[in-house]
């Protein structure tokens, strides 16, 4: 795979897995040590998620900078096997992208095998494949269909997909940088939201021109067509309401394009990742900056992050109590089973209390 990607784009790889593993790595949780009280001791312990399935697409754009965005965290976290499944192209072979941000990284365990039967090998395995404990990508809607018939089985990241952007822009905003942002969302596919909000018709007028001029050429451009005849565009009588619709609609991308960019943001509470400002594009997050672009989707961002480090890591509480501890607590936790009418409970309690803990 080496050979066959340029030394340009080996130098973008190299450059984006430094400023993604950068970010990841302050994620990374310690062990926390609490004394509640005399003789109790409590504590909770982060540890990584074993085995873990990491699903790239590679269908119509052969996305290896997910591997990234899921490989830098699940190696962050330390888990022990980090299995990637990605669909083969017409001659049998991965992207060659993908062979070689994989080998960068380190991931030598490949499986190729895309779509719907992708997830349900992780899953459930085969014969050749284990079973994952955690899966972990985005994918079309059959790929976010098998996530969710599976997900009673075994843990899934998120449901994510299709892609969403919202751009929150006034007049100062630049329409051509708003524009090609949109066109950026477009572009992943026909069913992509493209949403605009601002407080001047004038500058919507002048953003929707630039989308027509700007599309002609690209390499997508069908789809972008395809995309942008389901995009919105809405004029709010203040900035106000258009973060008040933002924070409902909860999108996957937001951007704040205004002249209290700050402050607007500070607004913000439902959203899977947040740019602000003319030049926090969201194809920086989505490539090098350093956040992840594994993201919530359908307003899920309301109550579900993006992919962190702690994606990839589980949380186990400890608890350590003396005789002396569980004394100076013990007639608490006797008078609550009692009250539940768990005297088990209770019993477990005064085995040790009756007996002068003998």
């Amino acid at each position: 795979s080496e050979k066959y990607v340029s030394d340009r784009l080996k130098i973008a790889i190299n450059s984006a897995i430094r400023n993604v593993t950068k970010f990841h790595s302050f994620q990374k949780r310690e062990t926390v040590d609490v004394i509640v009280g005399k003789g109790i001791e409590c504590s909770i312990k982060y540890l990584p998620i074993e085995r873990v399935g990491i699903y790239i697409p590679g269908g119509s754009a052969p996305l290896f900078s997910s591997v990234i965005m899921l490989a830098v965290p699940a190696l962050i976290a330390g888990c022990k096997d980090i299995i990637l499944f990605t669909p083969p192209t017409v001659d049998g072979e991965i992207s060659r992208e993908i062979a070689y941000t994989s080998k960068v990284l380190g991931i030598s365990n490949i499986v190729k095998v895309g779509g719907a039967q992708a997830i349900a090998a992780m899953a459930y395995g085969t014969e050749s494949i284990k079973s994952v404990d955690k899966i972990f990508g985005p994918g079309n809607m059959f790929v976010n269909c098998a996530k969710e018939l599976v997900c009673k089985d075994v843990s899934v990241d998120m449901f994510a997909g299709p892609s969403e952007l919202l751009v929150i822009a006034d007049d100062s905003a630049n329409p051509t940088y708003v524009a090609s942002d949109l066109l950026s969302q477009a572009e992943h596919g026909i069913d992509s939201q493209i949403t605009l909000l601002s407080d001047s018709l004038e500058f919507i007028e002048s953003v929707v021109l630039q989308l027509d001029v700007l599309t002609k050429g690209l390499n997508r451009a069908e789809i972008i067509i395809q995309s942008l005849k389901s995009a919105k565009a809405i004029l709010f009588e203040s900035i106000i309401l258009a973060i008040d619709y933002a924070n409902i609609y909860a999108p996957e991308h937001l951007i704040i394009s205004t002249k209290g960019g700050d402050e607007d943001a500070l607004k913000i509470k439902n959203c899977g990742s947040l740019f602000i400002g003319p030049f926090s594009t969201e194809s920086a997050g989505d490539y090098a900056s350093g956040t992840n672009h594994t993201l919530p989707t359908s307003g899920w961002s309301k109550s579900v992050s993006g992919v962190t480090v702690d994606s990839f890591t589980k949380s186990m509480t400890i608890q350590k109590l003396t005789k002396e501890g569980l004394e100076s607590i013990s007639q608490d936790i006797i008078e609550m089973a009692n009250a539940e009418g768990l005297d088990a409970h209770a019993l477990a309690i005064k085995a040790r209390v009756i007996n002068n803990f003998n």
